[in-house]
């Protein structure tokens, strides 16, 4: 085993070990999916519709595999996904575009900091957040962006995000997507109903004011009662889990993933679509 990318002491480490955060999943794939250019690119290649469980386990197998693997299980898993991106292409996108990789980077870093501060009532400072700022860069960058695309720094990240947020128009595909992501197709069918009416409450309830406008998605005080409600409770009950209970998703994953990165790396085809966004 190689050293990875990052430590133990590392602020991203800190945060994303939180299996919580994957409830914020749905507020990040849909701010990338604002974007029209991520969204087309989405509709036309991605197999969220027909399998969002296992799209859900591509795509945290690869953030696990970059947060928390060796060096070379982030690399190799990177370079897997740059090849599936590379045939992500369409009239007016390239999954592969350093514009579209910035914003899909900073809306993983945007909502993981927003996310854990609620969930666990606590404040960051400007330096933590230009820590972990600047550890996210690595979403990016391992995909092949240079660096010097990104916002330098936090402060440079705040004016960047602010801008997109005023600026993007999303489409009928970005539409599309919130449907498919919203209301999945999942096993158990009805009795999934209370954990999604969950999800899609925290969902708006992260979404910056702008782009859930844009969704169209019903906002008022009953619903931003409800959900400082259950953002309360899950805060009570959450951080007082022990932390090998709150971290089982991450093993998970890293699991399921290193079975693949093993097969793939023997020369046999791994089983797995590459995420395409």
């Amino acid at each position: 085993m190689t050293e990875g990318l990052f430590s133990d002491d590392d602020l991203i480490r800190h945060i994303t070990r939180e299996g919580a955060l994957i409830a914020a999943g749905g507020a990040a794939s849909l701010l990338q999916t604002a974007h029209p250019q991520v969204a087309q690119g989405v509709y036309d290649h991605s197999y969220t519709a027909e399998d969002p469980l296992r799209r859900l386990r591509n795509t945290m197998g690869w953030l696990y595999a970059v947060q928390f693997g060796t060096r070379e299980e982030a690399e190799t898993f990177s370079a897997l996904v740059t090849r599936g991106h590379d045939q992500v292409t369409g009239p007016g996108y390239q999954a592969n575009d350093p514009e579209l990789q910035v914003w899909v980077a900073a809306t993983l870093f945007a909502v993981a900091a927003q996310f854990y501060q609620l969930l666990f009532r606590r404040t960051f400072t400007e330096d933590e957040l230009a820590e972990f700022y600047g550890q996210t860069k690595v979403y990016a960058t391992i995909l092949g962006c240079p660096e010097d695309r990104l916002p330098a720094t936090y402060r440079d990240f705040r004016v960047y995000y602010a801008g997109m947020l005023n600026t993007l128009k999303i489409s009928d595909a970005s539409r599309a997507i919130a449907d498919q992501v919203l209301n999945p197709r999942l096993p158990g069918g009805p009795l999934n109903a209370p954990g999604l009416a969950a999800i899609r409450l925290i969902t708006a309830g992260l979404m910056p004011a702008p782009i859930r406008e844009q969704y169209g998605w019903k906002w008022n005080r009953a619903r931003a009662l409800r959900f400082r409600l259950l953002m309360g409770a899950l805060s009570v009950v959450y951080p007082r889990l022990p932390v090998r209970v709150r971290t089982l998703p991450r093993e998970y994953y890293l699991r399921t993933t290193r079975k693949m990165l093993a097969k793939a790396t023997s020369g046999r085809r791994p089983a797995i679509r590459i995420p395409s966004s």
